[in-house]
């Protein structure tokens, strides 16, 4: 068990993921946690074990962009252990700025592979172009267009 600001949560052995290489900006954090934010929603929080303060937002990018289908390298699939029967999640890092959800974003270009057999993890980095930083989940709409008398 863990004391986390989202309470205390229990986990076992089979519920840690290992992440090799960190998500990311934090390399030497390697053991996490998918915890669900709340019934019914599509967020998950990604909770490191070894510092409980950190977590990431994150969510399967497919249902809010159902075409998302990041290539990952052949030698990204054998470090993951994965094939084509093997199960997977993915999913990516969420950005909702304080006080404007309608600003949320998805990095597209950082997604995260979990196979769900072995627990073992990666973040990637995509350089596909048509993967952003920061996709916009709601579309902002366009200014409305000042009329002439």
């Amino acid at each position: 068990m863990i004391e986390t600001r989202l309470g205390k949560i229990e986990y076992g052995e089979q519920d840690v993921i290992t992440l090799p290489g960190g998500m990311i900006g934090f390399p030497q954090l390697t053991q996490y946690l998918i915890v669900h934010h709340r019934e019914g929603s599509p967020f998950r929080w990604l909770l490191s074990i070894q510092e409980p303060a950190l977590s990431f937002l994150i969510t399967e990018p497919v249902q809010f962009v159902p075409e998302y289908a990041p290539v990952v390298s052949e030698s990204q699939v054998a470090e993951l252990g994965l094939d084509e029967s093997t199960p997977h999640l993915v999913y990516t890092v969420v950005n909702i700025p304080k006080g404007r959800p309608e600003e949320m974003t998805l990095n597209l270009a950082g997604p995260l592979i979990i196979n769900a057999a072995n627990m073992l993890g990666k973040q990637l980095v995509l350089e596909d172009a048509k993967y952003g930083l920061r996709h916009k989940v709601i579309p902002q709409s366009p200014a409305p267009e000042s009329q002439a008398a």
